[in-house]
């Protein structure tokens, strides 16, 4: 995410005031690249305002993320972090090094919690996929690495 209107829009859309905690909130989301935790933006935060908010930034994270414009992240590590990301349906893959995240479609999904639908008995709500690995970038360096 690159720019924070994707952001605004959704918070637009879903009838939220464009207040300057928000705009500031979203310009640094839309500067992360990978996944970011809450301490990440409320460090980045408050290098420019020292004033900037700890509480503010997780209530936005919370707005955020029922309106769909971030995701939280269950880490293997048993920490969250969150993403910033389209509000459609989509799952994400995540490398374990560097945080990079890729958005993937439902890639098949739909049909497997179908399944375990009817094998459970189960209403099957809503459903997400977190995958963790190392992105080609970092595969790349360990081959590097490796090759010297």
């Amino acid at each position: 995410m690159a720019h924070p209107t994707p952001i605004v829009d959704a918070l637009d859309r879903a009838g939220y005031r464009m207040t300057e905690p928000r705009r500031s909130l979203a310009a640094l989301i839309a500067k992360q690249e990978g996944h970011f935790t809450a301490a990440d933006l409320v460090t980045a935060g408050r290098a420019t305002r020292p004033a900037f908010g700890r509480a503010t930034v997780f209530r936005t994270l919370d707005l955020l993320e029922g309106i769909g414009a971030v995701e939280r992240l269950d880490l293997p590590n048993g920490e969250h972090a969150y993403v910033g990301c389209e509000p459609t349906h989509h799952h994400h893959v995540v490398c374990s090094r560097c945080g990079r995240t890729s958005e993937i479609d439902d890639a098949g999904l739909r049909s497997v919690v179908s399944d375990v639908a009817r094998q459970t008995g189960f209403r099957v709500d809503d459903h997400r996929l977190e995958l963790f690995g190392i992105c080609p970038d970092c595969q790349a360096a360990d081959v590097g690495a490796r090759c010297r």
